[in-house]
C-alpha cells in the first residue's frame, strides 16, 4: 500500500476554530482524539472528517437524487486524503418516540416478528385448541369420510355475530338464485322485502347445496364446495340434517371448536407499530390514559352543590348540574347530600354516564315542556377535552385529571390476542421481547430441539442472525436490557452502545467509524468491555477514531492526536500526535494528567454537612428493591454504580419528581416509593441537565443567562436612546424595529441552489451585524450592541466592570470555564459540556438560599481532566454556602472528591437495584461488594 492510503491525510482545516491544522491518522487503527472542551476536537472529527466523507458519498449520487437529499456543505478544509465511507455514532440519545425499543433499534424484534409469522404454532384464544387450516381436496376428504351417506346441507356464512336489519343482503342473495339461508340457526326462505330486527346480533349462511353424500356424486360436492367457499370467503360449514349439528372447514387458522379463523400470519401481524397487530385499546403503547377518580372527588365529605367535584366546581346554574339532579333523584339523593353517601352505583353514572334517558323539569329551563336528555359522565367529557382539537389550556386543564395505566386489554403487551396466540415451543412474542438479552440468549440456544422437521428448516437462518446480535449486545455490556424496553428510558451511553453493537453486527470493513465519546454513562467495569468491542471493530479491517477524556481508553488506543492549547480562540491547534507511549513523555496539559504532573485533589477534610437530612425511603420503581436512602444535607453527595443499577431510576424518576411535585407542583408523577422524610430542610430543587440550550441559531448565552436583557435595559438608559425614544424592544434582533430587516435579525441570508447546497451569505445590509444603522448609532464606552454581542466572555468581564447586575451574570460564566465563548455565539455551535455549564453558569448567578438541593446528571460528560478540575470548584461553592449537590457519575475524579457516596448495584437490571454502602470515598472504598469500591481502592492508592 502507498502512503497515500495508510493514512488519512487532513490538509489545511478551518472549520469552527480550527487554526488551519494539518492532521495525519493512521488507518485500521483505534484512534483517540482529546483536548480540553472546545478545544475543536469534535470540529476536527465530525464537522470536517465526517463531513466530508459523507459529502463524498452523497456526491456519488445523481442529480435527480440529491436535490431530495439536500446537499451537504463541503467543509472549510483545503483537502482530506484516503477517506473511507464514513459512519458517525453519536451521542445524541435515540428519539424520544414511545414506540421505539430496544428490539426495534437493533432490528432483532423484525427477525422474531418473521420468526413467527413462518415458524410460530396457532393456538385458539377462545378454546386453546391447536389452530387447522384445509385445502379444498382434504374437505371434501374429510366430508366423504365423516357424512357418508348422509343428508346434508352445505352453508356458506355471510354474516357474523353483527347487527343490522340485512334487507339488501338478502335481495342480493335472492338475485343470485339462493332459495334458503340460515338465520341464527334456524334455515328460511328468502322471502322478497325480508328483513331482521336491527338492534340485535345476527348469524346469516345462505344454503349453497343439500345432497346426499355418496361417492358418485363426487362431482356435485366439488363444485358445491369450491362455490360455498367462495360466497363465504374461505370458511364453510357443513349442516347435519338428521342431528342439525354444525361443523367449521376453512382455507384460513381456523379452531375446530368454535369456528373462530385468523389471518393468515405476516410479520406484520406481530408489530405493535402496525393496526394489523396493535392492541386495539391502546394502539400498541402498552399503556392508556385513564382519569382517576382521586383527583376528580379529591374530598369525599363535601357535597357536590359544594363543590366536591373539581372539574365543576361548585353548583352554578348550567344544564350538567341539572343532569346530575335528575341523575341523583332516582337514588333519592340530592346535589347537597355530601359525596361520601352517595351510593357507589350513583357515583359511577356520575363519571361513566347512564343509558336511561333523564328528564329535566321544565320550571329550571324556562320552556312549556319538559326535556329529555342523556348523560354521557364527567369521565368523557375530560376524555374529550384530551382530544387533539381542543385548545392547549383546555388539554393542560384536562390533564390533571389523568394518569396513565396498564393498559387493561392487553396487559401491557402491546399486541392484539391473535398475535399473543402464537407460539414457538412454550413463548409467545411478548414473553420472549420481555426476558432479559442474557435469559433470550439462553432461550434461543436451546429452542431448536423442540421444532418439528418443517419448523426447523424455515427457523434455522432467523434463529442464527437473532442469536449473532444478541451475542454483540451482550458483548457491549448491556445484557441487563429486554428487547421491549422503551428508547426513552435508555440513558446516553446505553443507546449509543446500541448503535454500536448493531454496527459490529453489520461486519462491515474498510470503514471508518467516529464516536463521540462511548464511554459515558460506563462504570470503569464496563470500560474495558467497550474497548475490546472497538478492539473487534478495528480488528475487522476498520479505522475507529473516537473522541474521548477517558484515561483507560486514551492508554489503550493505537494513535493519540491532542487538540489545544486552551479552548475557543485560544485552541483549535492539535499539541501532540502520536502513540500512547511517547504522550506520556510530553508536558501537555492532558499527558500532564496521565503521567500524574497534575492531579486532581482529594479534599483534606470531607464536610460533614448540616446533621439534618433527606430520607426517600421504599423506592420500588423499575429495578429498585424497595431501597432507603440518606441524603445528608450540606454535603457533596454522589451516587454511583454500574450502568443500570437503578441511579437514574433513583435520583431523575422519583427524588426530583417529588421534589418537584412539593415545590413547583409539576404533574409528573415519581416511581413509587413509600414516605420523603426532611423536605423541610430544604426549598428548592434546581436539575441541571444536557439538553441543549436551544436548537435555532438566534438562541446563545447572552439570551440564555437572561444577561441580554440587562444589557438591553442599560441601553435603553443611555441618553442617545432616550433622545430617539427608544425601548428595550429596539435592541432586540427577534423583533422588528431595531433589527436589520433585510436578514431578519439573523445577520446573515440563505440562498438556495437548487443542486447544491444553501450557501449563508452575510446580509449585505448589515454585514452580519443583525441590526439597523440607527440602532448602531447608540454606544456604551464606544461600543454599539452588535459589538457587545461579537465580545468573548473575558472580554465583556473587563468592559462591564462597573454595572454589578450584568458582571455578576457574566462572572459566572467565566468561573466555569467558558470565557472563550462568544456573549452572541449561536448554542447550534457549542459543544454537549458547554450548553451544560451554560445552564449551570444561569442557576449559579441565581440567589442561592442557602437551602438548595442541585442535581446534576453526568456533568464531567465532554469535560476534559481540567474542566473537571473546574467543575469541582463551583460545585463546592455551592455546597460552602450550605447547599446540597447530588452528582450522578461514573467519573472516579468525582468520585474521590465527593463528601458521600452512594453505590448502587451490585450489577445492572434484574441484578441490581439494591443500596450496597454509603458514606464518605474511604469508607465506600473497604465496602466488600460491588465494582466502584475496587476500583476506588486503586484510584485512592494512586494518591
Amino acid at each position: 500500500m502507498t502512503d497515500e492510503t495508510e493514512k488519512i491525510n487532513v490538509y489545511g482545516a478551518r472549520v469552527h476554530n480550527l487554526k488551519d491544522i494539518d492532521v495525519e491518522i493512521p488507518r485500521n487503527s483505534l484512534t483517540v482524539i482529546t483536548g480540553l472542551s472546545g478545544s475543536g476536537k469534535s470540529s476536527l472529527a465530525f464537522d470536517t472528517i465526517f463531513a466530508e466523507g459523507q459529502r463524498r458519498y452523497i456526491e456519488t449520487f445523481s442529480a435527480y437524487a440529491r436535490n431530495f437529499l439536500g446537499g451537504m456543505e463541503r467543509p472549510d478544509v483545503d483537502k482530506i486524503t484516503g477517506l473511507s465511507p464514513v459512519i458517525s455514532i453519536e451521542q445524541k440519545t435515540t428519539n424520544k418516540n414511545p414506540r421505539s425499543t430496544v428490539g426495534t433499534t437493533t432490528e432483532i424484534y423484525d427477525y422474531l416478528r418473521l420468526l413467527f409469522a413462518r415458524a410460530g404454532t396457532a393456538y385458539s384464544y377462545l378454546s386453546g385448541e391447536k389452530m387447522v387450516k384445509y385445502t379444498e381436496e382434504q374437505i371434501i376428504d374429510l366430508i366423504l369420510r365423516d357424512y357418508a351417506g348422509k343428508r346434508i346441507m352445505l352453508l356458506a356464512p355471510l354474516v357474523r355475530t353483527r347487527k343490522g336489519h340485512y334487507k339488501e343482503l338478502f335481495e342480493q342473495v335472492r338475485k343470485k338464485g339462493y332459495l334458503y339461508v340460515r338465520v341464527d340457526g334456524e334455515v328460511r326462505e328468502v322471502m322478497h322485502g325480508m328483513k331482521l330486527d336491527r338492534y340485535k346480533n345476527h348469524d346469516i349462511e345462505v344454503v349453497v347445496d343439500k345432497l346426499a353424500v355418496s361417492d358418485k356424486d363426487d362431482k356435485r360436492l366439488t363444485q358445491s364446495v369450491a362455490t360455498a367457499m367462495t360466497q363465504g370467503e374461505g370458511l364453510l360449514m357443513v349442516l347435519d340434517v338428521a342431528t342439525n349439528t354444525v361443523r367449521h372447514y376453512s382455507k384460513r387458522l381456523m379452531c375446530p371448536v368454535t369456528g373462530l379463523s385468523y389471518r393468515e400470519p405476516a410479520p406484520h401481524n406481530f408489530s405493535f407499530n402496525s393496526p394489523q397487530g396493535a392492541c386495539p385499546r391502546c394502539k400498541g403503547l402498552g399503556f392508556v390514559n385513564l382519569i382517576d377518580v382521586d383527583k376528580v372527588i379529591p374530598d369525599r365529605s363535601l357535597s357536590i352543590y359544594e363543590g366536591a367535584i373539581v372539574p365543576l366546581g361548585k353548583y352554578k346554574n348550567a344544564m350538567i348540574f341539572w343532569q346530575i339532579a335528575a341523575l341523583l333523584e332516582k337514588y333519592e339523593a340530592t346535589l347537597k347530600t355530601p359525596v361520601s353517601e352517595l351510593p357507589d352505583e350513583a357515583i359511577d353514572e356520575i363519571l361513566h354516564g347512564s343509558d336511561e334517558r333523564i328528564k329535566i323539569k321544565s320550571t329550571l329551563l324556562h320552556s312549556s315542556s319538559d326535556y329529555f336528555t342523556t348523560f354521557e359522565g364527567l369521565v368523557k367529557y375530560i376524555q374529550m377535552l384530551q382530544e387533539s382539537d381542543a385548545s392547549a389550556t383546555q388539554q393542560k386543564w384536562a390533564e390533571q385529571f389523568a394518569k396513565t395505566a396498564v393498559c387493561p386489554d392487553c396487559g401491557g403487551a402491546r399486541l392484539n390476542r391473535e398475535a399473543l396466540s402464537f407460539r414457538i415451543h412454550d413463548k409467545n412474542i411478548y414473553e420472549l421481547a420481555t426476558m432479559d438479552i442474557s435469559e433470550l440468549y439462553d432461550w434461543m440456544l436451546h429452542v431448536e430441539e423442540h421444532l418439528d422437521g418443517k419448523q426447523l428448516r424455515i427457523a434455522e437462518e432467523i434463529l442464527k442472525e437473532i442469536r449473532t446480535r444478541l451475542k454483540f449486545l451482550l458483548d457491549v455490556g448491556l445484557d441487563y436490557l429486554s428487547l421491549n424496553r422503551s428508547s426513552v428510558t435508555l440513558s446516553g451511553g446505553e443507546s449509543q452502545r446500541i448503535r454500536l453493537a448493531t454496527q459490529i453486527g453489520s461486519q462491515l470493513v474498510n470503514v471508518l467509524y467516529i464516536l463521540d465519546e462511548p464511554s459515558i454513562g460506563l462504570h470503569q467495569r464496563d470500560n474495558i468491555r467497550l474497548i475490546n468491542s472497538l478492539k473487534e471493530l478495528r480488528d475487522m479491517g476498520n479505522t475507529v477514531i473516537v473522541v474521548e477524556h477517558d484515561r483507560d481508553m486514551m492508554l489503550n488506543a493505537d494513535y493519540v492526536v491532542d487538540m489545544g492549547p486552551k479552548a475557543g480562540r485560544l485552541g483549535g491547534e492539535v499539541v501532540f500526535a502520536g502513540t500512547p507511549g511517547e504522550m506520556l513523555k510530553t508536558h501537555t496539559l492532558t499527558s500532564q494528567y496521565l503521567n500524574g504532573e497534575m492531579k486532581i485533589e482529594i479534599p483534606a477534610v470531607r464536610r460533614q454537612g448540616n446533621g439534618k437530612s433527606l430520607w426517600l425511603r421504599g423506592a420500588s420503581g423499575n429495578n429498585l428493591k424497595g431501597v432507603d436512602v440518606e441524603f445528608p444535607l450540606g454535603r457533596f453527595i454522589c451516587v454511583t454504580g454500574v450502568s443500570g443499577s437503578g441511579k437514574s431510576t433513583l435520583i431523575n424518576d422519583t427524588l426530583q419528581p417529588i421534589l418537584s411535585q412539593h415545590f413547583y407542583r409539576s404533574l409528573r408523577d415519581p416511581l413509587p416509593y413509600t414516605v420523603i422524610e426532611g423536605l423541610e430542610y430544604i426549598d428548592k430543587v434546581v436539575d441541571v441537565d444536557q439538553s441543549p440550550l436551544g436548537r435555532t441559531p438566534r438562541s446563545n448565552p447572552a439570551t440564555y443567562t437572561g444577561v441580554f436583557s440587562d444589557i438591553r435595559s442599560l441601553f435603553v438608559e443611555l441618553p442617545e436612546s432616550k433622545i430617539r425614544g427608544y425601548k428595550a424592544g429596539r435592541f432586540s434582533f427577534n423583533v422588528s424595529g431595531g433589527r436589520c430587516e433585510a436578514c431578519g435579525g439573523n445577520g446573515y441570508k440563505t440562498i438556495e441552489m437548487n443542486f447544491l447546497p444553501d450557501v449563508l451569505v452575510p446580509c449585505e445590509v448589515c454585514h452580519g451585524k443583525r441590526y439597523n444603522r440607527e440602532t448602531l448609532e447608540v454606544r456604551f464606552k464606544g461600543k454599539s450592541i452588535a459589538d457587545v454581542l461579537d465580545m468573548t466572555i473575558n472580554r465583556a468581564v473587563e468592559f462591564f466592570e462597573n454595572v454589578p447586575q450584568i458582571l455578576n451574570k457574566i462572572k459566572v460564566l467565566q468561573e466555569v470555564g467558558l470565557g472563550y465563548i462568544k456573549l452572541g455565539q449561536p448554542s447550534t455551535t457549542l459543544s454537549g459540556g458547554e450548553s451544560q455549564r451554560v445552564k449551570l453558569a444561569t442557576e449559579l448567578s441565581k440567589r442561592d438560599t442557602g437551602k438548595t438541593l442541585y442535581i446534576l446528571d453526568e456533568p464531567t460528560t465532554g469535560l476534559h481532566f481540567e474542566d473537571i478540575r473546574v467543575l469541582l470548584t463551583v460545585l463546592n461553592r455551592l455546597v460552602d454556602k450550605g447547599n446540597t449537590v447530588i452528582v450522578i457519575e461514573h467519573n472516579m475524579d468525582v468520585i474521590k472528591a465527593a463528601d458521600y457516596l452512594i453505590d448502587m448495584g451490585p450489577e445492572g437490571g434484574r441484578g441490581g437495584g439494591r443500596l450496597l454502602c454509603s458514606g464518605t470515598p474511604e469508607e465506600v472504598a473497604q465496602c466488600p461488594e460491588g465494582y466502584t469500591a475496587r476500583f476506588l481502592r486503586e484510584e485512592l492508592a494512586r494518591q
